[in-house]
């Protein structure tokens, strides 16, 4: 189990650091194979961008070895950590 007060991986990281980079794959090749705009993956490889349900299913489509809920995972993982630095205020409720 993760420790609560680390932050958690983008899924932009994971994508580059764990996929991309070490396959020697391009975002441009990527967004061709996957069919989105390297600017989509541009961004989401950059932190800019989440992972929605559709590009999910395409990395898990371009990477067989993952699937649509990985990558999910990545992104409600890291959201939820977000939203919880942001929380103080819910101690109220």
């Amino acid at each position: 189990m993760r420790p609560q007060n680390r932050q958690p991986a983008h899924p932009g990281r994971i994508l580059k650091n764990l996929y991309l980079v070490p396959l020697g794959i391009s975002n441009t090749k990527l967004a061709e194979t996957i069919g989105v705009s390297r600017k989509a993956v541009s961004y989401i490889v950059n932190e800019r961008k989440s992972v929605t349900p559709e590009m999910g299913l395409r990395l898990a489509r371009a990477f067989p070895n993952t699937s649509a809920e990985f990558w999910l995972n990545l992104q409600k993982n890291y959201d939820l950590w977000q939203a919880g630095q942001d929380a103080d205020h819910l101690q109220d409720i």
